[in-house]
């Protein structure tokens, strides 16, 4: 028996079509949407890659600006000068002093830049209210009293200085042995006036470029007056204040450059108000008469190392949060003779950490004369003397 050829169904074939046109479509779409996808991935890169092969801008600070012409002398960062041309959008923001950006090619201004502060004066030690108050300060009332009326008075009562018709100390140098405490006099003077305290140090505004330094003065004058009521520390005054002499090298002359700056703010300093300035030095030797002249530091106060009675104040300062067991202050303070009070809060913490070292609950006598041997170096005086005798 013959056998019979399979039934054709068309309607099935069709059917068939019809979900493999929808797979087609559907695979259609996906590759559409992909290829947008990476249209748009591809103009951001291009438009990345033409910001990357672009010029950058050069930046410069504009020293004269003529608003009827639209036209500035530029000072670029090598020190040149450029007569350049501004837009009309620019005309409300550009002042002697704002800093712009220009185009490499035609030193067009494009853009000018906020007025921002060198980071390095930023990264300086700046406190909003120190808290460190004039109880921390062991003696020096001498002292205390002469910088009430230079700095504190002017800063809180300037018009008793008005009423009888003086003027208040431009600024004050604090000079003494290293560690007497003239950073700890000028934090408290701040927290007693409110004042913004900032501290810089001398060597830090020596700096490797020409001009370097002197910028860094410039802009650390301008932070105190955004800051005020401000104090002005400069610590280690010496190492840009010392005597000039006529045979310089390349370096001294930068340091003189510095201290020239330093010298045009202090005599611009009478129209600062809410501004002190104090300096510190422990080498009051060497220090250029040029600062010490009336306007500048006209006021000198001599912060001398503790007498016996400073030294046993200071103890109870340092010693005062210690659980202590039968500990004569009076003894150490006499055994201590010469030190700064830095190194009797050394002595203080360093007794703190033999008694640590036992693991005891209280701190004892003998750990003080302990720790007075190891800072002040008493045991190895003792042992040169062994040696040679």
């Amino acid at each position: 028996m013959a056998r019979k050829p399979p039934v054709f169904d068309i309607y099935d074939y069709v059917t068939r079509l019809e979900e493999q046109v929808r797979l087609l479509h559907t695979e259609k779409n996906l590759i559409v949407s992909k290829n947008s996808q990476m249209e748009i991935e591809f103009q951001k890169m291009r438009k990345e890659l033409d910001e990357m092969r672009k010029p950058p801008l050069i930046v410069g600070t504009a020293q004269e600006v003529n608003l009827e012409e639209k036209t500035a002398i530029i000072k670029n960062t090598n020190g040149l000068e450029f007569l350049v041309e501004f837009e009309k959008e620019h005309l409300d923001l550009i002042k002697a002093g704002s800093r712009v950006a220009m185009t490499q090619r035609s030193l067009k201004v494009v853009r000018v830049l906020n007025d921002i502060k060198d980071p390095r004066a930023r990264a300086m030690e700046v406190i909003e209210r120190p808290e460190t108050n004039f109880s921390f300060i062991g003696g020096l009332k001498k002292e205390t009293r002469e910088l009430e009326e230079a700095v504190i008075l002017p800063l809180l009562s300037p018009e008793k200085f008005e009423k009888l018709g003086i003027e208040a100390p431009s600024g004050v140098l604090l000079h003494g042995e290293t560690g007497t405490g003239k950073t700890l006099l000028a934090k408290a003077i701040a927290n007693k006036t409110n004042s913004t305290f900032i501290k810089i140090t001398a060597s830090e505004l020596v700096r490797k470029y020409i001009g370097e330094g002197a910028e860094l003065v410039r802009d650390v004058f301008k932070l105190a007056e955004e800051k005020k009521p401000s104090i002005i520390f400069i610590d280690e005054l010496d190492a840009i204040g010392t005597i000039r002499s006529d045979e310089t090298s390349g370096g001294d002359r930068e340091v003189q450059r510095t201290l020239m700056q330093l010298l045009s703010e202090m005599d611009g300093f009478k129209k600062r108000k809410n501004i002190a300035i104090i300096g510190a030095t422990n080498r009051i030797d060497v220090i250029d008469p040029a600062l010490l002249r009336p306007g500048r530091f006209d006021r000198m106060v001599e912060i001398p190392l503790p007498d016996l009675n400073e030294r046993e104040e200071i103890f109870a300062i340092h010693s005062g949060s210690m659980p202590l067991d039968d500990v004569n202050l009076r003894i150490l303070a006499e055994k201590t003779d010469g030190a700064s009070g830095a190194e009797i809060k050394a002595i203080c913490m360093e007794a703190g950490m033999l008694a640590l070292r036992e693991d005891a609950d209280f701190i004892t006598q003998n750990d003080f004369l302990k720790a007075i041997d190891k800072v002040l170096g008493q045991e190895e005086e003792k042992s040169e003397e062994k040696m040679f005798s």
